[in-house]
């Protein structure tokens, strides 16, 4: 299996739901900013919008924070439009709501379940040059928190920043960070 850290986005075109519209987003729309691609199993599910909606919750911070969302489900853009219309809980969502019907996409990132043709929880964050730099991958009974998420994203925004230097384990923004050295062999 081919790590997926540092490789490079997919090419790829599908419809989606967004603010109301039907829109086609590409990877040439991706290009050239952060991205987080936040791949869930189907619309109409239990654990899925209490995690979207975890997202949606932190979606103005993560704009701030020049990142954009995608959801990712294998249902179509007018399954997201249905959802949005019949759920409350889901019309709080402002990122795009990508439909993966054929499965391309949660292929190309290594989620797809191919006997359910849904995808696992799949978190991906993806750095302006298109590489892919957080991998993060649930069975489908684990939901996630966009807490962390954050916490990750501005782990990954600081060492692409910051030649040299790496973040240590629970690292928070403004906390000290480290930089690699013989000298710190042993000391930490």
């Amino acid at each position: 299996m081919e790590p997926i850290i540092n490789s490079q986005l997919p090419e790829f075109k599908v419809q989606a739901y967004h603010n109301g519209a039907f829109k086609t987003i590409s990877s040439d729309d991706v290009k050239g900013k952060w991205a987080v691609f936040f791949f869930y199993p189907a619309d109409f599910t239990f654990v899925c919008p209490t995690e979207l909606v975890d997202v949606a919750d932190k979606y103005d911070q993560l704009q701030a924070m020049g990142v954009e969302v995608y959801s990712v489900s294998t249902d179509s853009h007018f399954v997201h439009k249905a959802w949005h219309d019949a759920s409350e809980t889901i019309r709080k969502i402002k990122y795009p709501m990508l439909a993966d019907p054929t499965g391309l996409l949660s292929r190309a990132f290594g989620v797809m379940i191919e006997s359910e043709g849904m995808a696992y929880r799949g978190t991906f964050l993806v750095n302006p040059e298109g590489q892919i730099k957080i991998a993060e991958i649930h069975d489908n009974g684990i939901g996630r928190n966009a807490d962390e998420l954050l916490r990750k994203i501005e782990a990954a925004q600081f060492v692409a920043t910051h030649d040299g230097e790496v973040c240590p384990a629970k690292w928070k923004k403004g906390d000290e960070t480290l930089k690699p050295s013989i000298d710190l062999v042993g000391k930490i």
